[in-house]
């Protein structure tokens, strides 16, 4: 199983991702933080993606993946980072930690942790 970070969600929707990308999301089963699905209608709302989330194809993509809550565990490992990122990625990151899952993202500054396990 990985780990999405909003970004990587919204490349796979869409059929942007990298080759590298698609190939890892090719092997296993999809989860994302909770704070993804907020983040996504969040973008459609402000107009920053396009993706219909409430088109049948998006909708049955989307039921198919895990999601994990933001619980007080994720809440504080998300205080306890090695590096800084907007909120939405501090937890996202926690949520690898604490479920021990592989997170994709492109995010540079998540790249840069030596504590968020990466795919």
């Amino acid at each position: 199983m990985l780990n999405l970070d909003t970004h990587i969600l919204i490349f796979a929707l869409c059929g942007e991702l990298r080759s590298h990308e698609e190939a890892s999301l090719g092997r296993g089963r999809w989860s994302v933080s909770a704070i993804v699905l907020w983040e996504l209608a969040k973008l459609r709302q402000l107009g920053r993606i396009e993706v219909d989330l409430e088109d049948r194809e998006v909708a049955d993509v989307l039921n198919r993946v895990h999601v994990w809550p933001i619980d007080i565990e994720v809440a504080l490992v998300s205080t306890r980072l090695d590096f800084k990122g907007d909120p939405a990625d501090e937890i996202i990151a926690a949520t690898s930690i604490v479920h021990r899952i592989p997170l994709l993202t492109r995010d540079r500054a998540i790249r840069t942790s030596s504590i968020v396990p990466l795919a």
